[in-house]
């Protein structure tokens, strides 16, 4: 069960939301799934994946933008902090995984969307591009880990302390850590941290996709001074191997200051890339 601390922080984040923000639990043969959905009825949708430990209000600094035209769906993912369930089916691998979307997609009703995610939840939407592309017409990737390069050693050996022996304290020495600088939101570093102590958390990880194959319209948005990973070097290998890839290197930004710090910058490249 959640902590009482972290569904607080919970309620704090998701109250800065819009005001006509729906909360949806969809059914899912590995539970039922929370979306947080936004904008227009008619608007063409955008589904937002966010990163481990960030769950789906990451995105509050960006769906006042985003509504104004696309139906937004950010999701608090399957095996992460959130209030999506996980009953039923066992979520063990990579097919769960793109069988759970395939099940929350159909359950929202979208044959097709627009799909975006970051850091872990570009991975996972990457690899859905792959397993289903006739559902997805664009593709953004906002600082994606595991999908063009790996993760840099002294990232790894940062996070390790925070993993092994979870703690707030040790979450926000790591997030200050990688995010210096850029100053995130204090009411998010706090519900990010305390996700990363809820109990029963299992993020399913695996190959990194074939982006070659990616044959929509994708979108890289890279973090200039991104810890994770080296930016240069994953514009490079995005470059090379994406047939319809658009990159761009977002200037200050970290990879978890995104997508929240500076929103607009963020915004005003993906609404360019989807319109």
């Amino acid at each position: 069960m959640p902590l009482p601390a972290f569904g607080r922080a919970y309620d704090e984040l998701r109250a800065r939301w819009p005001e006509s923000t729906q909360e949806r639990d969809v059914a899912t043969p590995y539970g039922r799934t929370r979306v947080h959905v936004y904008g227009p009825a008619d608007g063409r949708p955008l589904v937002l994946l966010p990163g481990g430990s960030a769950t789906g209000l990451t995105w509050f600094a960006n769906a006042p933008a985003l509504g104004e035209r696309y139906r937004v769906h950010a999701v608090d993912l399957l095996g992460d902090a959130g209030r999506t369930e996980r009953r039923g089916t066992p979520l063990r691998n990579v097919n769960d995984l793109t069988a759970w979307l395939d099940a929350l997609l159909d359950g929202l009703e979208l044959a097709r969307t627009h799909l975006c995610g970051h850091s872990y939840g570009a991975w996972l939407a990457a690899g859905y591009a792959l397993h289903a592309p006739r559902r997805v017409d664009h593709l953004a990737l906002i600082d994606p880990t595991q999908v063009f390069t790996g993760f840099r050693l002294g990232y790894l050996l940062r996070a390790l302390p925070a993993l092994i022996r979870r703690s707030e304290a040790r979450a926000r020495a790591f997030l200050a850590w990688e995010t210096a600088g850029t100053h995130p939101d204090e009411t998010w570093q706090r519900l990010y941290s305390l996700a990363t102590t809820v109990p029963g958390r299992k993020l399913v990880t695996g190959a990194r996709p074939r982006t070659a194959d990616l044959l929509m319209p994708v979108l890289v948005l890279l973090a200039e001074h991104s810890r994770a990973h080296n930016a240069v070097k994953v514009a490079d290998r995005a470059r090379k191997s994406l047939s319809q890839g658009e990159v761009a290197v977002l200037p200050g930004a970290t990879h978890h200051s995104l997508p929240l710090t500076e929103p607009q910058q963020l915004n005003d490249r993906l609404l360019a890339f989807l319109n």
